[in-house]
């Protein structure tokens, strides 16, 4: 007998957080001036969403040392009903994020309970570090801004997971971006949870740029609490659209 949690759909109404404008594609004039038919959901809230049935099934171990890689395949648009899908696939779990529109699913999260040791961040072009104190928008209610009930991160006062691929993020915007981009993947790893209020240093590395429907770079990151490496990414986006 499988006595393991199972993991469930779970749908919500996708929406943008207010912070995310300042990536034009996050809103509607930036999205249709970049063919697209309105704002664009910022991928790590598409994300945060996915992680919502890992968490009920698997709880603070796998926001201790789980992880996975998010692929965006298509944009989820502000508002649309994103529902997170499930598949079991050996020892991983596919989370598929569907909506209604015709090509389905728009991202996918091969997630597992194990996302293994730190690795060292490669060679490349050393960014400048960054430090942040995990409150506010890098805090335990992520998710609950953009709509998700789950009150976990909350109780234990925890950060949320989506948090690390949004500081990646926020390197991305002020070292490497021009102008609109679009994060498409993230491979991420988790080594230990962070507590509300304590401060995170980021360590990044741009290991690689190429043309691909626009310019895009691979970065290394470590974020770092009380010197230990509590999240490491490998994190990539189109960094200037064509």
């Amino acid at each position: 007998m499988d006595n393991r949690p199972q993991i469930v759909e779970w749908s919500i109404v996708a929406q943008n957080l207010p912070e995310h404008a300042r990536n034009p594609i996050h809103t509607d004039a930036g999205a249709q001036a970049a063919g697209f038919p309105r704002a664009l959901v910022a991928g790590v809230t598409t994300y945060a969403y996915m992680t919502h049935p890992l968490i009920v099934a698997w709880g603070e171990d796998w926001l201790a040392r789980g992880g996975g890689e998010i692929r965006f395949r298509r944009p989820v648009f502000d508002h649309d009903v994103l529902r997170c899908v499930p598949v079991v696939d050996g020892d991983a779990v596919l989370v598929q994020a569907v909506t209604s529109e015709p090509e389905q699913p728009r991202a996918i999260f091969r997630a597992v309970r194990d996302g293994g040791v730190v690795q060292p961040l490669r060679d490349g072009e050393v960014l400048s570090s960054k430090e942040f104190q995990l409150i506010d928008t890098f805090s335990c209610d992520y998710g609950s801004r953009a709509g998700d009930d789950l009150s976990f991160f909350a109780d234990r006062g925890l950060v949320h997971p989506a948090v690390w691929p949004a500081l990646a993020n926020d390197i991305v915007y002020n070292y490497v971006a021009r102008g609109s981009w679009v994060h498409m993947r993230s491979i991420i790893r988790h080594h230990a949870t962070a507590p509300v209020g304590a401060t995170a240093e980021l360590r990044s590395v741009v290991v690689k740029r190429f043309e691909s429907h626009g310019e895009r770079a691979v970065l290394d990151v470590h974020v770092v609490v009380n010197n230990q490496v509590v999240a490491s990414l490998e994190h990539e986006a189109i960094v200037a659209l064509p």
